[in-house]
C-alpha cells in the first residue's frame, strides 16, 4: 500500500459516502480544515487519535491508518521547480497546499476557477516579536465552468 493508494481511497469513500470536507473535518478533529483535508490528501500527517477517527470514517486497515501517521513526501504537482528561492516558496505552498485549496473552493463554489484576471491582492507586514510575518491577501472571481 501507498500513500498515494491511500489518497485516492480517501476520495473515493468520500464520494460514495458523500461526505463534505467540513463535515469530516468535525468527525476527526483536532486541526484547521485546511490543515486536516492536506492530510487527508496526502500532503501532511494526521496524530494517532486523528488517524483513529480517519480510518473509521474511511474504512481503512491498519497498514493504511499507520500512513496516514507517516510523515509525508510533500508535493503533489509534478512540474518544473522555479530557482528564486522567493518564487520557490510560493511553488511549495501550490505543491503541498495546491490541491487542497482546489478542493476546498469548489466544495464552496462548485465546479469552476478563481480567476487570477479579476483579482485583488494585498501583501502586509505584520510585526512579530519572533520576526515579522508576510500577510498575503487574495481574492479572486469565482468563475465557474460552463456546459455546452
Amino acid at each position: 500500500m501507498t500513500r498515494d493508494a491511500v489518497t485516492r481511497k480517501i476520495l473515493s469513500t468520500k464520494r460514495a459516502k458523500g461526505l463534505t470536507w467540513n463535515a469530516i473535518v468535525a468527525e476527526i478533529g483536532g486541526g484547521s480544515a485546511v490543515y486536516l483535508t492536506a492530510a487527508l490528501l496526502g500532503q501532511m500527517r494526521l496524530r494517532a487519535d486523528q488517524a483513529e477517527r480517519a480510518a473509521k470514517l474511511f474504512d481503512l486497515d491498519e497498514d493504511e491508518k499507520h500512513l496516514l501517521q507517516e510523515i509525508p513526501y510533500r508535493g503533489s504537482l509534478p512540474s518544473v521547480v522555479p530557482t528564486d528561492p522567493l518564487i520557490y516558496r510560493f511553488y511549495e505552498l501550490v505543491q503541498v497546499y495546491g490541491t487542497t485549496w482546489k478542493e476546498l473552493i469548489q466544495e464552496e463554489f462548485g465546479d469552476g476557477i478563481m480567476s487570477a484576471i479579476d483579482f485583488d491582492m494585498a501583501i502586509e507586514r505584520q510585526p512579530d516579536p519572533k520576526g515579522d510575518r508576510v500577510k498575503l491577501t487574495l481574492s479572486g472571481k469565482f468563475l465557474p465552468y460552463k456546459e455546452y
